[in-house]
């Protein structure tokens, strides 16, 4: 096992891979150990666009939060947020309206710790460490209380988030309850991996987390639909990742489906 650092949580099991700081490696970043980089690796051997496919979600959260922020929202609460990387939401909406305030929920402390490290000085944007299960603690959170109010339409992003979450847990019931807390005129962004197209890819993931922090669950387009089932879908509904409202042609990848996920963007009525 690697030297530990000083910084790191004490929580945080060296041992054992996570999926939050496995995407980080992913997107180049440097807030992962040698437990996570030995599964990428071994995740990129057997899929090799899994490098572009985090880069891809990034790119769904950025548009779908432009999106949003051209709707009028100005409160945004993402969970799962992940370890902070370019293009993090609170970044978009401020850019857009420095009034904006986002709250950043993750259950992973690496991910907090960082978060905390970049949003120090600004005082309309916060972090929650957090299971996205936990509803009510989550909203009862000081910084989700201090910063966002659920009386007024929202913005919820829960982008490559939930195909960690197992049956077992009720993911739908999970969605229903924020989305019961949400005002209409609220938005959900969402984003999920599939293997409707490529199912061996979908085995080799599923298989190689098995045995991480972070075991998948793979789900179909009409299984994501389901979990969205509370919400109108934005144009163009639930299609593969680089299809949603995709900045310039060259975003559109050659096969889309090759993305191996879903996203789509629900409008609470």
């Amino acid at each position: 096992m690697e030297d530990r650092p000083s910084w790191l949580p004490k929580d945080v099991d060296l041992e054992k891979a996570s999926a939050a700081r496995c995407y980080d490696y992913y997107l180049g970043g440097a807030h992962n150990f040698a437990v996570d980089r030995e599964l990428a690796q071994q995740v990129v051997a057997k899929v090799p666009q899994i490098k572009a496919l985090a880069q891809d979600n990034r790119a769904f959260l950025r548009r779908a939060v432009r999106y949003c922020v051209s709707q009028g929202i100005r409160q945004f609460l993402d969970i799962g947020s992940g370890i902070p990387t370019v293009g993090n939401v609170h970044e978009i909406a401020q850019e857009a309206d420095p009034e904006a305030r986002v709250v950043y929920v993750d259950n992973e402390p690496v991910a907090v710790a960082h978060s905390r490290s970049i949003l120090d000085g600004n005082e309309r944007a916060d972090v929650v460490q957090g299971d996205l299960a936990d509803v009510a603690g989550v909203l009862a959170s000081s910084p989700v209380e201090r910063l966002l109010n659920f009386d007024e339409p929202i913005a919820v992003m829960m982008v490559a988030l939930f195909h960690f979450v197992p049956d077992s847990a009720q993911p739908k019931r999970i969605v229903q309850q924020y989305s019961e807390r949400m005002a209409p005129g609220s938005y959900l962004g969402f984003s999920h991996l599939t293997q409707d197209d490529f199912p061996e890819a979908g085995r080799n993931l599923i298989d190689l987390y098995a045995n991480s922090s972070n075991p998948g669950t793979l789900r179909s387009r009409a299984e994501v639909t389901g979990l969205l089932s509370d919400f109108e879908l934005v144009d163009p509904g639930v299609v593969h990742i680089p299809e949603w409202r995709p900045d310039s042609p060259e975003d559109r990848w050659e096969q889309p489906e090759r993305s191996l996920g879903y996203a789509a963007l629900g409008y609470k009525v």
